[in-house]
């Protein structure tokens, strides 16, 4: 893979950070246990609050890739986007801190490349607005202290390590520290896969999965997308592909060959590979309806219509899902069972 990343082609689907507040002494006392019980308990006293009030409550959602400060969106604009587009629970993805080095193209990557607020701010965000929203944990994964910065905010309840955007090999010694981390807290590992930018070496992380065969690993963004298509091939021209896919490409290896392996719907590459081919759908779903996961990663402040992505997704797995059974599996259960929620 060359070492000179060109830019991205669309990024208005991806951000980074700007400063984030100083962690109290009580706050670091929080610890991950007490936030998921807290959360454990408000999700079922809300349960039954809407079971008291109101029969009819919609399906829950769970949002499984959302961001802070995403695109400069205000906080309260976030809050109502996910309500407004249904996300019963949503899981932030902070970016790492803010530096100038190769995994970050010399800093045009810091804040994921769209402006997104680190580990703190979305574990104040959550706690503020639990038990609708947790967070994950995440760090440039090349520095010094990564492993130490992630360990810190899982071990006060982050449920994820993510969104591992990084201009790193997917195999390289930093990596693997990270991904050694993540079963003593028993949570996954969301990658951004995009072709000479972010996480490079696609077509052998398969190694990586036997490997770690503990580890949970999540499929996001552009080249993972793309590679649903047998036919396609790796090019930072064409992460958008359009037209007719012929089912068996890598992607769809990886989920049905490594059990440690799931996809996040998210972004306009989930979108696009959803939407592009009908045929290839309710397929899809069927084949892997046990290991795809709702996301929405989206930015507008709509939450609803054709101006908000998230939306548009959920609507694509309400139409092409072949059973309710299944869209319950894609849009709540998956994320409830590997998120242990």
């Amino acid at each position: 893979f060359s070492p000179v990343h060109p830019p991205p082609l669309l990024p208005q689907f991806y951000l980074e950070p700007h400063h984030t507040p100083d962690r109290t002494t009580a706050e670091a006392n929080y610890s991950r246990r007490e936030f998921l019980t807290a959360a454990g308990l408000g999700l079922a006293g809300a349960a039954l609050m809407g079971c008291a009030s109101s029969p009819a409550r919609p399906a829950p959602i769970i949002d499984i890739h959302q961001h802070v400060n995403y695109s400069d969106r205000p906080d309260d604009v976030l809050l109502q986007h996910q309500r407004t587009m249904g996300a019963t629970t949503t899981i932030l993805l902070p970016a790492g801190r803010p530096v100038n080095s190769a995994a970050t193209h010399d800093g045009v990557s810091n804040g994921l490349e769209a402006k997104a607020f680190g580990n703190e701010a979305c574990y104040q965000f959550a706690r503020a607005h639990a038990p609708e929203f947790l967070f994950a944990a995440n760090e440039v994964p090349d520095l010094d202290d990564a492993t130490v910065e992630i360990e810190k905010y899982l071990k006060l309840g982050a449920v994820m390590i993510a969104e591992q955007k990084f201009g790193v090999e997917c195999d390289s010694p930093a990596m693997q520290r990270v991904y050694r981390l993540a079963p003593t807290y028993e949570v996954p590992v969301l990658m951004h896969w995009q072709f000479q930018r972010y996480n490079y070496g696609f077509e052998r992380f398969y190694l990586m999965l036997e490997k770690f065969p503990r580890v949970n690993f999540i499929g996001h963004a552009q080249t993972w997308w793309a590679n649903v298509d047998q036919g396609y091939r790796d090019d930072a021209k064409n992460l958008y592909p359009q037209g007719a896919i012929t089912p068996g490409g890598l992607t769809e290896r990886y989920l049905a060959d490594y059990p440690n392996m799931f996809g996040d719907l998210s972004a306009g590459s989930g979108l696009n590979a959803l939407t592009r081919d009908e045929s290839f759908t309710p397929g899809f779903f069927q084949r892997h309806q046990d290991k795809l996961l709702y996301g929405s990663d989206c930015s507008d402040y709509a939450g609803e219509g054709p101006e908000c992505q998230g939306a548009q997704t959920i609507a694509a797995v309400r139409r092409y899902a072949p059973s309710h059974q299944i869209e319950r599996k894609l849009l709540y259960g998956n994320a409830k069972k590997l998120f242990r929620l």
